[in-house]
């Protein structure tokens, strides 16, 4: 889809048996599945670049699903717990009741300082439950006789807003970003520590989710551990759209003005209690609330069924089309959800492989190169000749969607092209440039060697002097490891007049500036 030509894999090679067996990591099941799908985007998984690609995707999807446990239990104890885990199950064994998660035991004195970490597998027997998040962080205020609003006098509503979270969305195995927000009126005159409304959240979205079984869960833990008068769960959520949509996107914004544009956007909630008459005056308040920080909660989806238009994948068919060929690559997507403790089976993942792969298809390596005489790849609206002047030409705010290569995770954003042309050199306009973007940015990349290949496919077409801008959200740094939610990264790359000339590359960047300025 993505590329140029339909890449060829060999769908007769020999079955590829995923992870080591007999209890093996499920990190190792992961890796070996990610070379499959890398060999099948027709790329060596042993090029530099590439060759810690398996070990980061598996990081990625373990993180995916860690849920954080703080152990106050006295030291030996506590080192017995752990050993006894890791012994029995070498990361990863059936829980109890639940289904087998992955979790970070964070092992102190249950002081904030000091305290040491460790990942192991969660032992049999070993279930986690939200109550030993809350239990230690429910503190004692005074209020009123009836129990209930101690927090703030009569009414009591406590509202913590704008809590950032990222999971999978179940139907494509891709990232969504949420914004949480979480109310409740206190009772038995207990308020509960703020960060463990963050915490309860975040156990619940570091898993494969939908937005309105997300919603339920949380508000439901909470009520259920906490026993408050009523809780109120308000998600706003965002799903990266496939590249064809974002390419054909007709008006692109600047991302630093819409960081989710383009996205596929969804708000649900959920609620217990004095909540649960949606017409109330708590329910007023907690969205007069929100108001204040421009959030508006008019179109919420408060209903009880799941949103089945919410992935942009679930209105395509990917068993109808050129998929069927690739069973090795849905065999790989499949066993990574078994070393995620899912079952494949279950009605919400049926597809889901399909579905990643699908996507992926989209980055897929091309053995095309763009040339400017267009014998193998033709660039539109290259057709016109005029002679070279010292005018600065720009084309700006040409949006693409590529795939990191260190992480298989989207990055998405804008283009701004500069550029000067030379003596009897071709026109080539808005359609021509755009073609070249999404040639360089539909396969696996990095932001660096994009700019600099868009910078220089110009530049071999039109002569002269070149000066290439791209602004980008990487999913990787905003989904896993350092989850910085509102980071943007912005790459140059100049060739020609523009690399010697000071005042061109300054009157490029203010053109970009204004646009910026203007929402454009």
């Amino acid at each position: 889809m993505g590329a140029l030509e339909e890449g060829h894999f060999d769908a007769e090679s020999p079955a590829i048996a995923f992870g080591g067996g007999g209890g093996a990591p499920a990190a190792n099941t992961i890796e070996d599945a990610v070379r499959v799908l890398l060999k099948g985007l027709g790329e060596d998984s042993d090029r530099e670049g590439l060759r810690k690609t398996p070990m980061r995707v598996a990081k990625a999807f373990r993180e995916g699903t860690i849920v954080l446990v703080r152990c106050t239990l006295p030291s030996v104890c506590q080192i017995d717990l752990v050993s006894e885990l890791c012994r029995k199950n070498k990361i990863g064994s059936s829980i109890h009741g639940y289904s087998r998660r992955r979790w970070k035991i964070e092992i102190g004195s249950g002081k904030e300082d000091g305290a040491a970490g460790k990942e192991v597998g969660a032992g049999q027997g070993y279930k986690q439950k939200v109550k030993d998040i809350v239990q230690d962080a429910l503190f004692h205020e005074a209020g009123l006789d009836n129990g209930v609003g101690q927090a703030g006098g009569s009414g009591g509503l406590v509202v913590v807003r704008d809590i950032d979270l990222f999971s999978y969305c179940e139907s494509c195995l891709l990232p969504f970003s949420i914004q949480c927000h979480v109310g409740y009126v206190p009772s038995g005159r207990r308020v509960l520590g703020l960060s463990k409304l963050s915490r309860v959240a975040d156990v619940y979205a570091k898993r494969l989710q939908e937005p309105k079984r997300l919603a339920h869960e949380i508000c439901a833990a909470l009520q259920n551990s906490i026993a408050p008068a009523g809780v109120y769960v308000a998600l706003q959520c965002w799903h990266i759209q496939f590249p064809e949509a974002l390419k054909l996107n007709p008006n692109p914004r600047h991302p630093s003005r819409s960081i989710m544009q383009g996205w596929v956007r969804t708000s649900v909630s959920s609620s217990t209690g004095v909540f649960t008459e949606k017409s109330g005056s708590l329910c007023e308040e907690f969205r007069a609330l929100l108001k204040f920080r421009g959030v508006s909660l008019d179109s919420i989806d408060s209903g009880g069924s799941s949103i089945h238009s919410w992935c942009p994948s679930k209105s395509l068919d990917p068993r109808s089309d050129s998929l069927a060929s690739h069973s090795i690559l849905v065999d790989a997507v499949t066993s990574i959800l078994r070393s995620l403790d899912e079952d494949p089976s279950r009605k919400e993942l049926v597809g889901t492989p399909y579905r990643y792969v699908r996507w992926l298809m989209n980055f897929r390596r091309s053995n095309f190169d763009l040339t400017k005489n267009g014998t193998t790849h033709s660039l539109e609206n290259v057709d016109r000749y005029i002679r070279g002047g010292n005018e600065i030409n720009s084309e700006l705010n040409l949006p693409f969607c590529a795939q990191c290569e260190h992480h298989l995770l989207p990055f998405h954003g804008v283009v701004h092209i500069g550029f000067f042309y030379g003596t009897e050199r071709k026109v080539i306009d808005r359609p021509g440039l755009q073609s070249i973007v999404h040639f360089y940015s539909c396969k696996l990349q990095v932001q660096e060697r994009l700019t600099k290949q868009i910078a220089e496919a110009v530049h071999f077409v039109l002569g002269n002097g070149v000066m290439v801008v791209a602004e980008a959200n990487h999913i990787c740094m905003i989904s896993r490891g350092v989850e910085k939610v509102r980071s943007n990264t912005a790459t140059m790359a100049v060739i020609g007049q523009f690399a010697t000339d000071a005042t061109a590359k300054s009157s490029f960047l203010e053109t970009i500036s204004k646009s910026t300025a203007t929402g454009g």
